[in-house]
């Protein structure tokens, strides 16, 4: 994915970049290179492979929510910074606490915020059962399988707030009687299914909410 073709694509979200964003996440791009060099954050390393893989499916979490309206989101083993670090350039509106287990990830975390001078966003060396604050938006992406992640999200999850699951083919893993038991407790809001552009691999968002 070229510049030109994730400009077009982060439009389709209804995701207007501006040029200051687009530097930031170019700056990151080079930022997470770099670092990759010293502990291991991510396989995909050619540009265009971030763009799509990293960045852009960050951002597809514009299917579900209007993060505009959102103030707080915690991102629980965030590990590169994906998708908290890009959701931040992209909704400065946002009050974001990434979480990951890793101490050394946490570093390169922190060193990522200062040099993009991004503000209102913290990055915590704990694990996502051992947190004990209340968010808007909780996110996850590919950390574990549905059920775990569960036990170890939505405890964070306040009132009127959310859990959203970022997966890819999710057809083994949620099944009918996994999905009937997550629903006794909690309550499935959408599962959203698609493909990412260009590569055409499938990706799943569940969106989950603390039942009354």
């Amino acid at each position: 994915m070229n510049k030109e073709q994730f400009i077009a694509e982060t439009k389709k979200l209804g995701i207007n970049l501006t040029e200051e964003q687009l530097n930031k996440l170019d700056q990151f791009y080079n930022l997470l290179i770099e670092w990759n060099e010293k502990i291991n954050l991510t396989r995909i390393t050619k540009k265009e492979d971030v763009y799509l893989k990293h960045f852009y499916d960050s951002l597809t979490l514009a299917k579900v929510i209007d993060l505009s309206t959102k103030e707080t989101l915690c991102d629980v083993g965030t590990g590169a910074g994906f998708p908290g670090i890009v959701l931040k350039i992209v909704y400065p509106n946002l009050k974001i606490t990434l979480v990951d287990a890793l101490q050394k990830r946490v570093n390169y975390l922190n060193a990522i915020i200062k040099d993009l001078q991004l503000e209102n966003i913290q990055a915590i060396h704990t694990r996502g059962e051992d947190l004990h604050d209340k968010y808007d938006v909780v996110t996850a992406r590919a950390v574990a399988n549905i059920e775990k992640l569960l036990k170890y999200t939505m405890h964070l999850v306040n009132n009127t707030g959310v859990f959203v699951a970022m997966k890819g083919n999710i057809d083994n893993e949620l099944t009918p009687e996994i999905e009937n038991k997550i629903s006794k407790k909690y309550q499935i809001l959408k599962i959203e299914k698609f493909e990412l552009p260009i590569e055409n691999s499938q990706r799943s968002l569940i969106v989950i909410k603390n039942k009354k």
